[in-house]
């Protein structure tokens, strides 16, 4: 597979991470020309600082990791980072919300993040694959794709579990050829990047892209 840092975003969201690890992500992201570099919100203005001159995009997470907090909350923390420069948010999908079928007030959710991000900033919607069935992984892609985002996501790298072959095979049959579908949570090597790329994703989520490129196997998902 040609150019596969292209299809990265590098990341670094545990919650100890500090300057001098942002600054390494950055520099690797630079160095290997990964699509962008995933980080809480807190680091955003450095990250984009840093990666002014090159062609990595910052990329941030908004409501992370549980998705519970208000669309309010969401919209202005989507808001707040895009004016420290993020171009790109993964934003998590209120997930009980989902579960008890209150599908209106999921997909307005995820739309006020995206009319906030409009023209500015592509949006990601974490599903946290992990906690649903598949009749509700079907039902959140079908949801985002209605809410106008721009991709669908597997995981936040913080639950019960990352990205499956499985997952995204669903994920692209649901969403159609045309949107995106990251996958994200427990990629740690080249064959697993490609064999995600072969069952539909377009866009992965890694903290050990450095090691993925180089062709070894990274320590840990996020």
């Amino acid at each position: 597979m040609e150019n596969i840092a292209a299809l990265i975003d590098h990341t670094a969201l545990k919650p100890d991470t500090t300057k001098d690890q942002i600054v390494q992500l950055c520099e690797e992201a630079k160095e290997y020309e990964f699509a962008s570099v995933c980080v809480n919100p807190t680091w955003v203005s450095t990250c984009a600082s840093l990666l002014k001159d090159s062609k990595v995009k910052v990329c941030t997470v908004i409501g992370f990791p549980l998705g519970a907090t208000t669309t309010e909350t969401k919209v202005a923390e989507t808001k707040d980072t895009i004016a420290n420069g993020a171009t790109e948010v993964d934003m998590v999908i209120n997930i009980g919300a989902l579960k008890g079928q209150q599908n209106d007030f999921v997909e307005e959710d995820i739309r006020s993040v995206v009319n906030a991000a409009k023209g500015k900033a592509l949006v990601k919607v974490i599903l946290e694959t992990s906690l649903l069935t598949e009749e509700e992984k079907v039902r959140s892609c079908i949801i985002s794709k209605n809410a106008g985002a721009d991709y669908v996501k597997t995981s936040t790298g913080f639950s019960t579990g990352g990205a499956t072959i499985e997952d995204i095979k669903l994920m692209r049959k649901t969403v159609g050829p045309d949107m995106g579908v990251k996958a994200s949570g427990g990629v740690r090597d080249h064959k697993t990047v490609v064999d995600m790329v072969n069952a539909g994703a377009t866009r992965i989520g890694a903290s050990s892209g450095a090691a993925i490129v180089k062709g070894e196997k990274g320590e840990s998902n996020y």
